[in-house]
This record gives C-alpha cells, sequence and structure tokens, in this order.
C-alpha cells in the first residue's frame, strides 16, 4: 500500500498510508491526512487510487500543489517522486518494507536543513527574496464577492429610486 512521507522540517517522519480511493489532504481536521501548516489550505488537494496509479488532484488551493516542482492541477504520481502541498513536501513511497521478523524496517529518510550558510553571511551575497505575482504563492481572487458587491449596490440604487417615486412622485 503506497504512503507520503512528509519530508519538510518540523514534520519530517509523519506518513500517511493511502488505503481509500479517495483521500483528502489540508490543514482541517476533517481532512484524511491533516497537515496543519499555513501555507496548506483548508482543503488542499485529493489522492485517488485507481488500480496500482495515484493520482493527485488540486482543489483550487491558495498556494498550489505541485509534483517535481511543477504546478499542477491533476497528475499521476510515482513512487519516489515528491509532491508539495504549499511549502509542506511529501515523497511517495511503496508501503513500508517489512523483515523477516515481520517488523517495518525503518525508512532513512533524512531532512538537510537549508539555513544562511556562513560563508553567504560574511560576504553579503545572501539574496532577498520577494514574492512574484506570477510565483507559486499569489493571492486568489475573489470574484463572487465583487459580484456580491456589485448586485447589492444595484439593488440599493434601484430601491432607492423606488422610494424617491413612492414618496415624491405622487404630488
Amino acid at each position: 500500500m503506497p504512503r507520503l512521507v512528509l519530508l519538510t522540517e518540523g514534520f519530517t517522519g509523519r506518513s500517511f498510508e493511502l488505503k481509500a480511493e479517495r483521500s483528502t489532504v489540508g490543514r482541517l481536521e476533517d481532512n484524511n491526512f491533516q497537515i496543519p501548516a499555513p501555507s496548506v489550505s483548508s482543503h488542499h488537494c485529493e489522492i485517488l487510487l485507481k488500480g496500482n496509479d495515484v493520482v493527485v488532484k488540486d482543489l483550487d488551493s491558495t498556494n498550489g500543489t505541485f509534483i517535481n516542482g511543477e504546478q499542477i492541477s491533476e497528475l499521476g504520481l510515482q513512487v519516489g517522486q515528491t509532491v508539495r502541498f504549499g511549502s509542506i513536501e511529501a515523497r511517495l513511497e511503496a508501503s513500508a518494507p517489512t523483515g523477516a521478523s515481520g517488523k517495518k524496517v525503518l525508512d532513512k529518510t533524512a531532512v538537510l536543513p537549508q539555513g544562511v550558510k556562513l560563508n553567504e553571511f560574511e560576504t553579503g551575497t545572501q539574496r532577498i527574496t520577494t514574492i512574484d505575482k506570477n510565483g507559486p504563492f499569489k493571492k486568489k481572487t475573489n470574484k463572487t464577492t465583487m459580484i456580491f458587491i456589485i448586485v447589492g449596490a444595484v439593488l440599493f440604487i434601484g430601491i432607492l429610486a423606488i422610494l424617491g417615486f413612492v414618496l415624491f412622485g405622487n404630488k
């Protein structure tokens, strides 16, 4: 049975076995695989088991879903590939191997911190990264709210016109 193993520091070693045909990943508790991180949407993506294939489907998440660094809306995930939910990275692994005794063999996953290197600090070559409008972390546009405001304004003006006609138009 395949499983997702989290690789991001702070979540290292957490894993989720993909047992059901459909599993949800997200920040809220009602997801099958909860990842309580700010860059993970409330309901970030679905993971579908289609026979032996694992398919990842983004649920219009704010910060996107990426497989091997490429943003996806729906794509198959192979064993060994990495998937990123916002800024949280995981790897798809085959089910945990068992030894001759039947016990699970521990996986040898290691996370290397990627902080500022001492030589970058001393020479002043550290880059300051700004968020690009076309980058992977973009603000959602809320068209529904804008439509609601416009319809509300039109209705408000219409009601004022009717009241004006009723109060001042009968003289």
